[in-house]
């Protein structure tokens, strides 16, 4: 089945941080694999509409766009240091299908009489552009942020989400909209129970500082950041203009797939469908949901001055050890704390000493028995374990677990080393056993299953693993990983 998965797309008010690369990890993983068995369309982009990117670009003195045109080249280009298959890359003040799609998104919902003025006033949290109940904050202070929000007084656009609640509920008990993992699932479902009341979905231009798109028919209003951003999934496939893209992708037969970040589940699975709904638009089929990065038990985020460059440790430590550790180390629910000690001690353990070390002792048996030919021979309890493996990554993927996906990667690894300790190839060569060529055959072949499952996880070793094991004549050993301490 063809797939359609996205990623969310971040403000651009400060430098890419290690948390959003492991969105983007994860969502190449899935869409590498989903590959195998369909066309995938993997798209990601940067929301540039935001108050944030305006105040941030207000302190550094520089014009607004200028400032957002040079950190979203920052995002465009994790795609190169991460090993990242992205299909498509939408910007929100930059792409022409995004106003397009955005204004005929806000026009079915009026329609729908689902839009409507009214004189508000709230708690408003800058960084997380959303007002807030007195009950939601945290001794006055964003949950998310630690800061006081402000007090805000206008009039503005609202969308009725009120009339969805039943609707919404009945989608998402049911899993015809699937949420993962299931603690979010019920924390969505607490919050539709709770009482969904309308919300703002527009600023005043004053406000907003003249930044961002203006409500259709009303130019001193500006759409707000939310709306506007939730709408990049449909309208980088040219929803605008109806175009084929949307036809195919989210009109069509394919999976629509959204990767968010736990701090954004309300938006995703609760406002969108329901603008979705009142747009009359298909809805998406699955919100996976994973948790964040801290450092010290602090989150990493931008606005909290807490973060890690990820280019930088992939320049330090390399790509694969970099991917190996976000997907090895966060769980399917709940949070990870960050290292670069632990990131040193996943790569040198499983990568250098665990894959790397299999793989040159199996090649360099087969050159120094066999002059480099792969023998013939049939395969035993490892053979077994290579043939279960790949329905286990696959069942894992299915979950949307990447931790235990690559555990049972690794499976195949841990096998393949205790074999060799095990069965010692080495004795069978002295003692002339002819159950040496069986031996090194299913050694090989499950070098060459770790490398074919290896793939999504990490592409450019997984390339290395399958260079070093192809063919009948195998060229000679080489280190895969180095040792990072």
């Amino acid at each position: 089945m063809d797939v359609y998965l996205t990623t969310t797309i971040p403000y651009v008010n400060a430098r890419p941080h290690l948390g959003f690369a492991l969105e983007l990890v994860q969502a190449d993983v899935l869409a590498r694999h989903y590959r195998r068995s369909g066309d995938v369309r993997f798209q990601a982009g940067t929301d540039d509409n935001s108050l944030n990117s305006v105040l941030a670009a207000e302190a550094a003195g520089a014009g607004v766009q200028e400032f957002v045109d040079g950190l979203a080249e920052e995002f465009v280009g994790l795609a190169g240091p991460l090993s990242l298959s992205i299909d498509d890359f939408i910007r929100t003040s930059r792409d022409p299908r995004h106003r397009a799609g955005v204004e005929r998104l806000w026009s079915a919902c009026a329609e729908s009489g689902d839009l409507y003025r009214r004189h508000y006033e709230g708690l408003y949290c800058v960084g997380c552009e959303q007002f807030y109940g007195e009950a939601e904050l945290l001794d006055g202070r964003c949950p998310d942020h630690r800061t006081v929000p402000q007090r805000i007084s206008e009039e503005n656009w609202f969308f009725r989400l009120s009339r969805y609640a039943d609707r919404l509920h009945d989608l998402i008990s049911s899993g015809e909209l699937r949420i993962e993992p299931a603690e979010r699932r019920n924390e969505v479902l607490s919050f539709i129970a709770g009482g969904l009341e309308d919300f703002s979905v527009s600023r005043s231009v004053d406000r907003a500082r003249g930044w961002g798109i203006p409500v259709p028919g009303d130019p001193g209003q500006v759409i707000y950041v939310w709306w506007d951003a939730l709408g990049n999934y449909v309208t980088a496939l040219d929803y605008g203009r109806g175009g084929r893209e949307y036809r195919r992708w989210w009109d069509g037969d394919a999976r629509r797939v959204h990767l968010v970040g736990k701090g954004v589940v309300r938006f995703h699975a609760v406002y969108w469908p329901a603008m979705l709904l009142s747009a009359g638009l298909p809805l998406p089929d699955e919100v996976l949901v994973h948790g964040y990065l801290t450092v010290g038990g602090r989150k990493i985020s931008k606005s909290g001055g807490t973060t890690v460059d990820p280019v930088g440790l992939v320049r330090e430590f390399g790509v694969d050890a970099v991917r190996w550790w976000l997907l090895r180390e966060v769980p399917k629910s709940g949070d990870a704390d960050f290292t670069a000690e632990r990131l040193v001690a996943r790569a040198d353990d499983e990568l250098a000493n665990g894959l790397g070390n299999l793989v040159h002792r199996v090649v360099s048996m087969v050159h120094r028995y066999r002059d480099g030919v792969v023998p013939g021979g049939e395969g035993g309890e490892l053979g077994a374990v290579c043939r279960e493996a790949p329905a286990a990554v696959d069942a894992a993927l299915a979950d949307f677990d990447f931790r235990r996906a690559t555990a049972a990667v690794w499976q195949v690894v841990d096998e393949a080393n205790r074999h060799v300790n095990r069965v010692r190839p080495w004795d069978l060569a002295k003692a002339g056993d002819p159950h040496l060529d069986g031996v090194l055959a299913e050694l090989v072949a499950a070098c060459r299953t770790a490398g074919e499952l290896l793939e999504p996880f990490l592409p450019d070793a997984a390339a290395r693993v399958r260079r070093q094991c192809a063919g009948k004549r195998l060229p000679p050993p080489e280190p895969l990983f180095p040792r990072l301490r």
